[in-house]
Protein backbone atom coordinates (compact mmCIF):
# COMPACT_ATOMS: atom_id res chain seq x y z
CA UNK A 1 0.00 0.00 0.00
CA UNK A 2 1.47 3.39 -0.79
CA UNK A 3 0.68 6.95 -0.38
CA UNK A 4 0.05 7.15 -4.47
CA UNK A 5 -2.63 5.63 -3.27
CA UNK A 6 -4.21 9.08 -3.55
CA UNK A 7 -3.24 10.40 -7.06
CA UNK A 8 -5.77 13.42 -7.55
CA UNK A 9 -5.66 14.50 -3.98
CA UNK A 10 -3.74 16.86 -1.89
CA UNK A 11 -0.77 15.84 -0.07
CA UNK A 12 -2.31 17.19 3.26
CA UNK A 13 -5.60 15.51 2.66
CA UNK A 14 -3.75 12.20 2.07
CA UNK A 15 -1.90 12.64 5.57
CA UNK A 16 -5.48 13.32 6.63
CA UNK A 17 -6.68 10.37 5.15
CA UNK A 18 -4.01 7.82 6.63
CA UNK A 19 -4.21 9.11 10.08
CA UNK A 20 -8.21 8.64 10.18
CA UNK A 21 -7.01 5.31 8.72
CA UNK A 22 -4.55 4.33 11.48
CA UNK A 23 -7.15 6.24 13.93
CA UNK A 24 -9.61 3.47 13.04
CA UNK A 25 -7.12 0.42 13.01
CA UNK A 26 -6.12 1.38 16.50
CA UNK A 27 -10.03 1.57 17.96
CA UNK A 28 -9.92 -2.18 16.89
CA UNK A 29 -6.60 -2.48 18.61
CA UNK A 30 -7.55 -0.84 21.64
CA UNK A 31 -10.93 -2.88 22.22
CA UNK A 32 -8.93 -6.51 21.59
CA UNK A 33 -6.28 -5.16 24.43
CA UNK A 34 -9.23 -4.39 27.09
CA UNK A 35 -10.53 -7.99 25.61
CA UNK A 36 -6.99 -9.65 26.81
CA UNK A 37 -6.21 -7.55 30.09
CA UNK A 38 -9.82 -6.43 31.74
CA UNK A 39 -11.60 -9.28 29.80
CA UNK A 40 -9.36 -12.19 30.30
CA UNK A 41 -7.16 -11.18 33.09
CA UNK A 42 -3.90 -10.82 31.65
CA UNK A 43 -0.65 -8.58 32.76
CA UNK A 44 -0.75 -5.19 30.48
CA UNK A 45 2.82 -5.47 30.91
CA UNK A 46 2.54 -9.55 28.88
CA UNK A 47 -0.01 -8.40 26.26
CA UNK A 48 2.39 -5.20 25.39
CA UNK A 49 5.23 -7.36 25.05
CA UNK A 50 3.35 -9.93 23.01
CA UNK A 51 1.26 -7.87 20.60
CA UNK A 52 4.27 -5.79 19.50
CA UNK A 53 6.41 -9.13 18.96
CA UNK A 54 3.89 -9.99 16.70
CA UNK A 55 3.75 -6.71 14.95
CA UNK A 56 7.99 -7.25 14.85
CA UNK A 57 7.13 -10.43 12.87
CA UNK A 58 4.75 -8.91 10.42
CA UNK A 59 7.34 -6.56 9.28
CA UNK A 60 10.51 -9.27 9.42
CA UNK A 61 9.42 -10.24 5.96
CA UNK A 62 9.85 -7.08 4.36
CA UNK A 63 13.43 -6.31 5.91
CA UNK A 64 14.27 -10.21 4.71
CA UNK A 65 12.71 -9.18 0.88
CA UNK A 66 14.40 -5.96 0.84
CA UNK A 67 17.53 -7.38 2.71
CA UNK A 68 19.53 -5.16 5.79
CA UNK A 69 20.55 -2.42 3.39
CA UNK A 70 17.39 -0.91 3.73
CA UNK A 71 17.48 -0.67 6.97
CA UNK A 72 20.76 1.40 6.70
CA UNK A 73 19.87 5.01 8.73
CA UNK A 74 21.20 8.14 9.76
CA UNK A 75 19.37 8.98 12.54
CA UNK A 76 19.66 5.50 14.78
CA UNK A 77 19.83 7.29 18.00
CA UNK A 78 16.86 9.60 17.05
CA UNK A 79 14.83 6.17 16.27
CA UNK A 80 16.23 4.81 19.82
CA UNK A 81 14.68 7.30 21.78
CA UNK A 82 11.85 7.52 19.66
CA UNK A 83 11.59 3.35 20.80
CA UNK A 84 11.78 4.82 24.79
CA UNK A 85 9.65 7.40 24.65
CA UNK A 86 6.97 4.82 22.21
CA UNK A 87 7.73 2.10 25.04
CA UNK A 88 7.10 3.80 28.11
CA UNK A 89 3.72 5.53 26.13
CA UNK A 90 2.41 1.85 25.35
CA UNK A 91 3.07 0.27 28.97
CA UNK A 92 1.20 3.69 30.69
CA UNK A 93 -1.64 2.92 27.92
CA UNK A 94 -1.92 -0.76 28.27
CA UNK A 95 -1.92 -0.45 31.79
CA UNK A 96 -4.86 1.90 31.50
CA UNK A 97 -7.06 -0.01 29.47
CA UNK A 98 -6.51 -3.13 31.70
CA UNK A 99 -8.83 -1.10 34.17
CA UNK A 100 -12.67 -2.03 32.68
CA UNK A 101 -13.72 1.41 32.14
CA UNK A 102 -15.20 2.65 29.11
CA UNK A 103 -12.67 3.34 26.36
CA UNK A 104 -14.12 6.51 25.64
CA UNK A 105 -12.75 7.89 28.74
CA UNK A 106 -9.46 7.25 28.09
CA UNK A 107 -9.30 8.19 24.59
CA UNK A 108 -10.72 11.48 25.91
CA UNK A 109 -7.66 11.91 28.33
CA UNK A 110 -5.15 11.04 25.26
CA UNK A 111 -6.56 13.65 23.34
CA UNK A 112 -4.40 15.81 25.01
CA UNK A 113 -1.68 14.94 22.45
CA UNK A 114 -2.19 17.24 20.14
CA UNK A 115 -1.46 19.84 22.14
CA UNK A 116 2.16 18.12 23.27
CA UNK A 117 2.78 17.54 18.96
CA UNK A 118 1.57 21.07 18.10
CA UNK A 119 4.24 22.88 20.51
CA UNK A 120 6.49 20.86 19.53
CA UNK A 121 6.32 20.74 16.04
CA UNK A 122 6.58 24.80 16.42
CA UNK A 123 9.78 24.40 18.81
CA UNK A 124 11.66 21.56 17.40
CA UNK A 125 10.50 21.10 13.82
CA UNK A 126 9.85 24.65 13.05
CA UNK A 127 6.54 23.90 11.42
CA UNK A 128 4.41 26.76 10.85
CA UNK A 129 1.53 26.54 13.36
CA UNK A 130 -1.48 28.17 12.17
CA UNK A 131 -4.51 30.15 13.34
CA UNK A 132 -6.67 27.39 11.80
CA UNK A 133 -4.77 24.63 12.87
CA UNK A 134 -4.73 25.71 17.24
CA UNK A 135 -8.61 26.11 17.01
CA UNK A 136 -9.09 22.72 15.41
CA UNK A 137 -6.94 21.64 18.19
CA UNK A 138 -8.37 23.88 20.90
CA UNK A 139 -12.19 23.05 19.40
CA UNK A 140 -11.62 19.01 19.23
CA UNK A 141 -9.83 18.72 23.15
CA UNK A 142 -13.04 20.63 24.24
CA UNK A 143 -15.08 17.79 22.50
CA UNK A 144 -13.39 15.63 24.70
CA UNK A 145 -13.77 17.52 27.39
CA UNK A 146 -17.45 17.49 26.68
CA UNK A 147 -17.33 13.85 26.76
CA UNK A 148 -15.24 13.08 29.42
CA UNK A 149 -17.30 15.53 32.18
CA UNK A 150 -14.04 15.90 34.63
CA UNK A 151 -16.18 17.47 36.83
CA UNK A 152 -19.02 15.44 37.55
CA UNK A 153 -16.93 12.12 37.88
CA UNK A 154 -14.17 10.81 40.75
CA UNK A 155 -11.03 9.78 39.24
CA UNK A 156 -9.42 6.81 39.94
CA UNK A 157 -5.17 7.23 39.46
CA UNK A 158 -5.42 4.78 36.51
CA UNK A 159 -7.59 7.36 34.84
CA UNK A 160 -4.10 10.08 34.36
CA UNK A 161 -2.35 7.06 33.11
CA UNK A 162 -3.88 8.13 29.77
CA UNK A 163 -2.40 11.73 30.04
CA UNK A 164 1.09 10.40 30.47
CA UNK A 165 0.66 8.11 27.37
CA UNK A 166 -0.41 10.84 25.25
CA UNK A 167 2.86 13.33 26.50
CA UNK A 168 5.00 10.18 25.28
CA UNK A 169 3.73 9.58 22.22
CA UNK A 170 3.21 13.18 21.25
CA UNK A 171 7.19 13.34 21.81
CA UNK A 172 7.38 9.60 19.54
CA UNK A 173 5.11 11.32 16.98
CA UNK A 174 7.77 14.54 16.57
CA UNK A 175 10.57 12.00 16.39
CA UNK A 176 9.01 9.97 13.12
CA UNK A 177 8.51 13.12 11.62
CA UNK A 178 11.51 13.71 11.61
CA UNK A 179 12.88 10.73 10.26
CA UNK A 180 10.37 10.35 7.48
CA UNK A 181 11.30 13.91 6.07
CA UNK A 182 14.65 12.20 5.14
CA UNK A 183 13.90 8.53 4.82
CA UNK A 184 11.43 5.73 4.21
CA UNK A 185 8.32 4.95 5.99
CA UNK A 186 8.33 0.80 5.91
CA UNK A 187 12.17 0.91 7.35
CA UNK A 188 11.20 3.82 9.84
CA UNK A 189 8.31 1.58 11.05
CA UNK A 190 10.50 -1.52 11.22
CA UNK A 191 12.89 0.28 13.04
CA UNK A 192 10.40 1.16 15.98
CA UNK A 193 8.91 -2.19 16.39
CA UNK A 194 12.61 -3.93 16.37
CA UNK A 195 13.72 -1.61 19.34
CA UNK A 196 10.75 -1.96 20.89
CA UNK A 197 11.21 -5.42 21.65
CA UNK A 198 13.44 -5.30 24.17
CA UNK A 199 12.17 -2.37 25.95
CA UNK A 200 8.59 -4.44 26.26
CA UNK A 201 10.41 -7.53 27.32
CA UNK A 202 11.96 -5.57 30.25
CA UNK A 203 8.66 -4.78 31.40
CA UNK A 204 7.19 -8.48 31.00
CA UNK A 205 9.62 -10.43 32.76
CA UNK A 206 9.00 -9.91 36.02
CA UNK A 207 4.83 -10.39 35.28
CA UNK A 208 5.71 -13.48 33.46
CA UNK A 209 4.37 -14.35 29.99
CA UNK A 210 1.41 -16.54 30.63
CA UNK A 211 -1.87 -15.99 28.35
CA UNK A 212 -4.37 -18.37 29.75
CA UNK A 213 -6.73 -19.81 26.41
CA UNK A 214 -6.12 -20.18 23.02
CA UNK A 215 -8.78 -17.63 22.51
CA UNK A 216 -6.81 -15.39 24.05
CA UNK A 217 -3.85 -15.73 22.22
CA UNK A 218 -6.10 -15.23 18.89
CA UNK A 219 -6.86 -11.53 20.54
CA UNK A 220 -3.15 -10.81 21.18
CA UNK A 221 -1.76 -12.08 17.89
CA UNK A 222 -4.59 -10.11 16.07
CA UNK A 223 -3.63 -7.24 17.85
CA UNK A 224 -0.41 -7.60 16.94
CA UNK A 225 -0.81 -7.53 13.13
CA UNK A 226 -2.85 -4.65 13.28
CA UNK A 227 -0.26 -3.10 15.15
CA UNK A 228 2.26 -3.12 12.38
CA UNK A 229 -0.67 -1.96 10.00
CA UNK A 230 -1.94 1.02 12.05
CA UNK A 231 2.33 1.79 12.77
CA UNK A 232 2.71 1.83 8.64
CA UNK A 233 -0.45 4.05 8.59
CA UNK A 234 0.80 6.37 10.99
CA UNK A 235 4.54 7.20 9.27
CA UNK A 236 2.30 7.54 5.95
CA UNK A 237 0.34 10.18 7.13
CA UNK A 238 3.37 12.16 8.86
CA UNK A 239 5.09 11.52 5.47
CA UNK A 240 2.61 13.11 3.64
CA UNK A 241 1.76 16.34 5.74
CA UNK A 242 3.25 18.56 8.93
CA UNK A 243 2.80 16.93 12.20
CA UNK A 244 1.13 19.89 13.06
CA UNK A 245 -1.38 19.40 10.84
CA UNK A 246 -2.63 15.79 10.63
CA UNK A 247 -2.52 15.84 14.46
CA UNK A 248 -6.04 16.88 14.72
CA UNK A 249 -7.31 13.94 12.85
CA UNK A 250 -6.31 11.48 15.43
CA UNK A 251 -9.14 13.22 17.32
CA UNK A 252 -11.69 10.87 15.01
CA UNK A 253 -10.61 8.00 16.89
CA UNK A 254 -12.52 8.83 20.09
CA UNK A 255 -15.83 8.10 18.17
CA UNK A 256 -14.68 5.35 16.35
CA UNK A 257 -13.46 3.53 20.16
CA UNK A 258 -16.90 4.88 21.13
CA UNK A 259 -18.33 2.54 18.77
CA UNK A 260 -16.42 0.02 18.89
CA UNK A 261 -16.67 -0.12 22.82
CA UNK A 262 -20.53 -0.34 22.17
CA UNK A 263 -20.52 -2.99 19.53
CA UNK A 264 -18.25 -5.34 21.64
CA UNK A 265 -18.95 -4.16 25.63
CA UNK A 266 -22.25 -2.84 24.79
CA UNK A 267 -21.08 0.13 26.94
CA UNK A 268 -23.86 3.10 25.53
CA UNK A 269 -21.99 6.06 25.68
CA UNK A 270 -23.64 9.44 27.58
CA UNK A 271 -25.46 12.06 26.00
CA UNK A 272 -22.74 14.37 26.04
CA UNK A 273 -20.49 11.93 24.07
CA UNK A 274 -22.63 13.10 20.91
CA UNK A 275 -21.78 16.86 21.47
CA UNK A 276 -17.98 16.57 21.96
CA UNK A 277 -17.82 14.16 18.93
CA UNK A 278 -19.61 16.44 17.08
CA UNK A 279 -17.00 19.26 17.90
CA UNK A 280 -14.26 16.91 17.29
CA UNK A 281 -15.30 15.59 13.81
CA UNK A 282 -16.38 18.95 12.96
CA UNK A 283 -12.75 20.37 13.56
CA UNK A 284 -10.78 18.00 11.83
CA UNK A 285 -13.25 18.29 8.51
CA UNK A 286 -12.97 22.39 8.49
CA UNK A 287 -9.01 22.15 8.79
CA UNK A 288 -9.01 19.44 6.07
CA UNK A 289 -11.09 21.49 3.98
CA UNK A 290 -9.29 24.58 4.84
CA UNK A 291 -5.62 23.10 4.36
CA UNK A 292 -7.05 21.52 0.69
CA UNK A 293 -8.31 24.90 -0.68
CA UNK A 294 -4.70 26.81 0.18
CA UNK A 295 -2.78 24.43 -1.48
CA UNK A 296 -4.77 24.08 -4.58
Amino acid sequence: MSATTFPTTSSSVAGAAWMVLAGAVFAVINTLVQLATAGAGVSSFTVAFFQYLVALAVTLPWVLRHGIPSMRTRYFWLHLFRAALAAFGVQLWVAGLAYPVPIWAAIALLMTSPFFVTIGARVFLGETVTLERWLAVIVGFAGALIILDPWADVFQWASFLPIGAAALWAGSSLCLKRVVDDESVWPTTAWLLVLLTPFNLAFAIPAGFAIPDATTWMIVIVAGVLTAAAQGFLALAYSRADAAFVQPFDLIKLPLNVLAGFIVFAWVPPGNLWLGAALIVGASLYLMARENRQEN
